[in-house]
């Protein structure tokens, strides 16, 4: 092992790899990514398609894509485009593209292969029936009476389960394993089921389609994977993948190794509750940015550098855990800080005027795009008499240490110079209309007066220059940190109220307005925001938060809140 191999963070699985290729056991590492399109992928996800297009890649491997495509019922060809869509975006390359479907007629001619020597068998108990000969994790299943059909027999009915005779459920094809093993999955496993369904890339050619434990290792062998990383909840199943491959003629025999999963607080990573979520209306779709689809997540604004520097971060084990979203979000922060172009934005605006402000006259100052890194230059700040200030920055009758602008008080305006606050304007319910202030000119930046001090600065936008704009502000899906931890109740249940706050007269400064769909800035004591990707278009921008400055549920935790 090179010195730069050892210098990489490491982990079991990329251990057990560098010892493969050590023995010579393998001399080159082919793994795969294997998603069923019946969904979008979500966060968890991710950390499997960094863990096995990461690690191939490190040893100079490829990893398949490959769609499990065996369940007609609920498979689509869109949902396989947004999986392409989202490994694409996380930046990892597929060496083949390849589907469970590719392998119909093989697979078929393996389970023949098991008929033929005694090893399968064709069911007519029914699916309730098979759970209760079953038996339990505590007593032994019992011997179907149908376990010793003759081969022939079965042939001719699997022959005919495969051109159509029969209705769904008529008979199901089964491993003839043990069904006194402590191992339930051993327990003559169901590895073909009827489904007179069409399919999305095999049309009516197929009644019968494989189970995932029968498609998966056979479609391992017999595209070469040398290392078939899964999740843990595979772990009791991998006795079963190896007898599947040691009773057929397979090509090769992969390694089946297992991982935890990647779990996060405050929602759900179940693809059957994301599916809820977005049929019954929870949500606006698979990619609503509360969601924790890779869709959900790219539309809210976290970038793929993120999301990779994450799963880095969080490492591979075999421990299960529930991470904090903080973590997540962090992580997002850490990418955007260094590269997000500064900008105002004013969400919940009041109306400022300077009354020494010469009016009718403007002028543009000049601000950096980035403090923290010159080469991305400057940008002009457009400043005119009347500007907008968010109403959280003026306080009437104010508390001990507000240092933001208050009756006869002072603050400076970001870029510009100090004001003073001299007049209140009220509507006939009291509500602020405007401010009236004075500014003072010998504090602008490079004038002797620019020294003077101020303990609050605030952003501000001017009023004719600035744009209105829609800004959707995101919050946890769920208000409790594990919503499937109390199994009396329903997880809608805890579906957060104020998951999604809209504000429609946001203002923001011209040339976020002239953004793109995808384009993401900081907002000066705001938080970084993200053109909408569906409904944002230039000159009539919609924002959405991507993440706050800072952990604000942290603080709130820290508080006792």
């Amino acid at each position: 092992m090179s010195a730069e191999e050892t210098s990489r963070p490491t982990n079991f699985i990329r251990n057990i790899v560098i010892d493969d290729l050590d023995s010579g056991k393998h001399s080159t590492v082919v793994t795969r990514f294997p998603p069923e399109p019946n969904g979008h992928l979500h966060i968890g996800h991710a950390k499997s398609i960094c863990l096995n297009f990461g690690l191939a890649a490190e040893f100079g491997g490829g990893t398949h894509l490959r769609f499990d495509d065996t369940n007609p019922l609920k498979e689509s060809e869109d949902f396989a485009r947004a999986i392409l869509a989202d490994v694409s975006w996380l930046g990892f390359e597929w060496k083949e593209l390849r589907h469970a479907s590719d392998y119909f007629e093989q697979l078929y001619d393996y389970a023949v292969h098991l008929i033929r020597n005694g090893k399968a068998y064709v069911e007519e108990l029914s699916a309730e029936q098979i759970r209760e000969y079953r038996g339990t994790l505590t007593e032994p299943g019992r011997d179907s009476p149908w376990r010793d059909r003759p081969a022939e027999e079965s042939l001719d009915l699997f022959d005919r389960m495969r051109a159509g005779e029969f209705e769904d459920g008529r008979y199901v094809l089964r491993a003839r394993i043990d069904m006194s093993s402590p191992n339930i999955n051993l327990r003559d496993p169901v590895i073909y089921r009827i489904r007179n369904a069409p399919h999305h890339r095999t049309g009516d050619a197929w009644h019968i389609y494989p189970m995932y434990d029968w498609a998966h290792g056979i479609s391992d062998a017999i595209e070469g994977i040398t290392h078939s990383l899964c999740t843990l909840e595979f772990e009791d199943h991998r006795p079963l993948y190896d007898w599947f491959l040691d009773n057929i003629p397979a090509p090769c025999h992969p390694q089946q190794i297992e991982f935890a999963r990647g779990n996060l607080d405050y929602t759900v990573m179940s693809k059957r509750r994301l599916r809820q979520l977005v049929e019954e209306g929870h949500v606006n779709g698979w990619d609503d940015p509360r969601m924790p689809t890779l869709s959900g997540l790219r539309r809210r604004g976290y970038t793929p550098e993120s999301i990779r520097a994450f799963w880095n971060e969080m490492g591979v084990s075999k421990s299960e855990s529930i991470i904090d979203m903080g973590v997540l979000e962090n992580a997002l922060r850490n990418d955007l800080n260094v590269r997000a172009p500064r900008s105002m934005a004013v969400l919940d605006p009041v109306k400022v005027v300077l009354t020494n402000y010469p009016e009718g006259e403007e002028e543009w100052l000049e601000a950096p795009v980035h403090p923290q890194d010159e080469s991305m230059g400057t940008r002009q700040v457009a400043l005119s008499r009347k500007i907008w200030i968010e109403r959280a920055d003026f306080m009437e009758d104010p508390p001990r240490k507000y240092f933001r602008l208050k009756p006869g008080g002072e603050v400076r305006l970001r870029h510009a110079f100090i004001i003073r606050c001299d007049d209140v304007i009220k509507d006939a319910d009291g509500t602020v209309r405007e401010l009236h202030c004075t500014f003072d000119p010998e504090s602008r930046s490079g004038l002797p007066g620019a020294s003077r001090k101020v303990k609050g600065t605030i952003h501000w936008v001017s009023a004719a220059h600035g744009v209105r704009a829609e800004v959707r502000q995101y919050d946890r899906l769920f208000s409790v940190p594990n919503p499937l931890g109390d199994k009396s109740r329903d997880f809608l249940e805890f579906l957060n109220p104020d998951s999604l706050e809209v504000i429609p007269d946001a203002v923001v400064e011209p040339e976020v307005a002239r953004g793109e769909p995808g384009d993401f800035y900081q907002f000066e004591r705001t938080g970084y925001f993200v053109h909408d990707s569906e409904d944002s278009r230039p000159g009539s921008p919609v924002l959405n938060r991507a993440v706050t400055l800072r952990d604000t549920w942290a603080r709130l935790r820290k508080a006792g809140g």
